[in-house]
C-alpha cells in the first residue's frame, strides 16, 4: 500500500507528539564503490537487461561521494511547505510501503485470511539493488503534474543530484517512464528527483520551463530532507524533456549549483522542428513540428507568436554563466544532430563547453541511451561533473 500524507498534518503530529519518523522495509546497503576524486569509477552492477526504460548496462560508473558509513533505517519528515498544495508519499525503492503489502491484491488483516486460518503478515519485500533507498513522491506546486519522485538515502551526507525529465512531445508521458534510469543514477549513490510538469494540453509555454525551475528550487529550498548537496547537481532530459533541461540550464545567466546538462536526442529548437517538419513525408518529423506549434499555445512562429518561439529557442538564451552541456544524437533519427549543432555554436560563442556525441542509426531517446556505451558515457560525464574537483 502506499501511504499519501500531508506534510504540513505530519509537522503537526511532530509538534505534539515529537519527531515524525517513517520506517522503510529496506536495510542498510552501500550504494557505491570509492574511487579517487578524477579518477576512473568503478563499475556498477548490471541493470541494463532489468530497465524497460534506459537502465544502465554492466560496466556503469560507480561515484565517490565520500564515506558512506551505514545508512539509517528511517527517515524524519518535515513540512516542506503549505499543507494545502505540499504532500509527501513515501515508499521503499520496492515500490511498497513499510508494513503493507502490494495494493490491489485484498490482502487480509494480519494473522487472518478470508477463510479464517491464520497466515503470516504481509512483508513489503526490499529491492536488492536500492535497499536503504526511500523515494518520496513530493508536490512542488498546487497542480496534479507539479510532482516528482526523490530517490534519497537516510543519512545525513550532502550528496550530488541528478534531476530527470521525461519526454513525450511536451504533450504525453510521465516520471513513471523513467523509473529504472532513476533506480541506475540511485544506485549509484545520487540524490534522484524525476520530476513530472505540466503538459501542453494542460498549459501552453512557459509554464513547462517554469515547472522544471519550481521542482529544482523546491529540491535545493529543503535539500536537508533528502541529504542532497543543493550547490552540485545535474539535469538530464530526454527528447522534449531534453528541451526543458536545455531551457533550465539557459535560463537568465545560469541556475545556482547547477553543474552541468544533459540532453538524449533533445528538440533544443523547436523553430527547427517547425522547419523539418515542413513539406516532409516523415511522420515523426510532422508530428514533432504540431507539437512545438501546440506548446507555443497554437500558433505558428509569426506575428505576435513570434516572441513566444523565441522564448522556446534553448540556443538564444546562451550566456556566459550556463553550466556545460552534453548533447547525443543518433545520426539519422528524426529529432536531427542539427538541435546540438546549433546548441554548442551558441555556447562556443559565450565560452560555454559542450560535448556533442552521435550515434549511427534512428534511435530516439531512451533507445538511444540503451545502445551499448552510450549510458556509461553520459554516467562517466555527469560523475566528472559532480565529483571533480575543480569540476
Amino acid at each position: 500500500m502506499r501511504t499519501g500524507v500531508t506534510v504540513g498534518a505530519l509537522a503537526l503530529a511532530a509538534a505534539m507528539i515529537g519527531p515524525v519518523v517513517v520506517y522503510t522495509t529496506a536495510h542498510a546497503h552501500t550504494l557505491s564503490a570509492p574511487t579517487q576524486p578524477g579518477g576512473t569509477p568503478s563499475p556498477a552492477k548490471a541493470v541494463g537487461e532489468r530497465a524497460s526504460a534506459g537502465a544502465t548496462k554492466a560496466g556503469a560508473s560507480k561515484v565517490d561521494i565520500g564515506a558512506y558509513g551505514t545508512a539509517k533505517a528511517s527517515v524524519g519528515v518535515a513540512d516542506i511547505g503549505k499543507a494545502d498544495t505540499n504532500t509527501t508519499e513515501t515508499r521503499t525503492a520496492s515500490g511498497a510501503a513499510s508494513g503493507a503489502g502490494k495494493a490491489g491484491t485484498g490482502t487480509a488483516a494480519p494473522g487472518k485470511s478470508g477463510a479464517g486460518n491464520p497466515t503470516p503478515p504481509p512483508v513489503a519485500q526490499p529491492d536488492p539493488l536500492v535497499q536503504g533507498t526511500v523515494i518520496n513522491t513530493v508536490a512542488y506546486g498546487p497542480y496534479v503534474r507539479q510532482r516528482m519522485d526523490v530517490w534519497h538515502q537516510t543519512d545525513e551526507l550532502k550528496r550530488p543530484g541528478v534531476f530527470l525529465i521525461h519526454g513525450g512531445w511536451w504533450s504525453s508521458g510521465d516520471k513513471k517512464y523513467m523509473t529504472e534510469i532513476s533506480r541506475s543514477y540511485a544506485e549509484q549513490g545520487y540524490v534522484v528527483f524525476n520530476i513530472n510538469y505540466r503538459l501542453s494540453t494542460d498549459a501552453s509555454w512557459p509554464a513547462q520551463r517554469t515547472d522544471t525551475l519550481d521542482a529544482i528550487a523546491t529540491a535545493r529550498r529543503h535539500a536537508a530532507l533528502w541529504s542532497f548537496d543543493p550547490n552540485n547537481y545535474v539535469i538530464v532530459g530526454f527528447s522534449a524533456g531534453g528541451h526543458l533541461a536545455g531551457a533550465a540550464g539557459t535560463y537568465k545567466n545560469g541556475l545556482p549549483g547547477l553543474r552541468g546538462v544533459v540532453g538524449i536526442s533533445p528538440v533544443i529548437s523547436p523553430l527547427t522542428a517547425y522547419t523539418e517538419g515542413t513539406d516532409t513525408f516523415d511522420l515523426e518529423k510532422r508530428k514533432l513540428r504540431e507539437s512545438a506549434i501546440r506548446l507555443a499555445g497554437g500558433c505558428e512562429p509569426t506575428g505576435k507568436c513570434a516572441k513566444i518561439w523565441a522564448s522556446m529557442e534553448v540556443p538564444w538564451h546562451a550566456s556566459r554563466g550556463d553550466a556545460p552541456m552534453l548533447v547525443v544524437h543518433s545520426e539519422d533519427e528524426f529529432v536531427s544532430p542539427e538541435h546540438g549543432k546549433q546548441l554548442k555554436e551558441h555556447l562556443r560563442q559565450v565560452g560555454v563547453p559542450v560535448t556533442l556525441l552521435t550515434a549511427p542509426g534512428i534511435e530516439h531517446s531512451s533507445p538511444l541511451y540503451r545502445l551499448p556505451g552510450v549510458a556509461e558515457r553520459v554516467q562517466e560525464w555527469v560523475a566528472g561533473k559532480l565529483l571533480s574537483p575543480g569540476r
